[in-house]
């Protein structure tokens, strides 16, 4: 009887399960694809793992703001979001660890149309407390090309 061969065990990404260029997060020390490179600037892609982790998540944040102890008792970070974006940061698919009983939330209407704008993951337009869909954002800037226009004009 032979003795098998243990198999080795290749690091893989904690959030895609890909094997190869990986490496570990600086903010929790999880294994992620090393993949940064991928993103091109102002895309807003969501096709790196170790970006998506980095910035949309409250690990990445926590880590990145340089505050103390661990990320899901952090007051500062529970105070530095609206708690709609702090509970998808502790929640999305991004986090190798979700957020135990994410705090409720009323969600965020546009004042334009009234729908609701899921700001984790929708296009909006932000003015102070006011926030706008994508599509009501488009209107409003088509009027004011259409009013620059015709002052131009006149």
């Amino acid at each position: 009887m032979s003795a098998s061969k243990p198999k080795s065990k290749k690091p893989c990404c904690g959030l895609c399960g890909k094997i190869g260029k990986v490496r570990k997060t600086d903010c929790c020390g999880n294994w992620i694809c090393d993949d940064h490179e991928k993103y091109v600037p102002f895309s807003y892609a969501r096709n790196s793992c170790n970006r998506n982790h980095d910035r949309y998540t409250l690990c990445g944040s926590h880590y990145n703001e340089g505050h103390a102890g661990h990320w899901k008792y952090c007051d500062e970070c529970r105070k530095s979001f609206k708690t709609e974006m702090y509970v998808w940061y502790g929640t999305n698919e991004y986090n190798f660890e979700k957020l135990e009983n994410p705090p409720t939330f009323k969600p965020t209407l546009c004042s334009g149309c009234g729908k609701v704008i899921h700001l984790g993951t929708e296009g909006f337009s932000q003015l102070g407390e006011k926030f706008t869909c994508g599509s009501c954002s488009e209107k409003e800037i088509r009027k004011i090309l259409q009013r620059t226009r015709r002052s131009k004009l006149s």
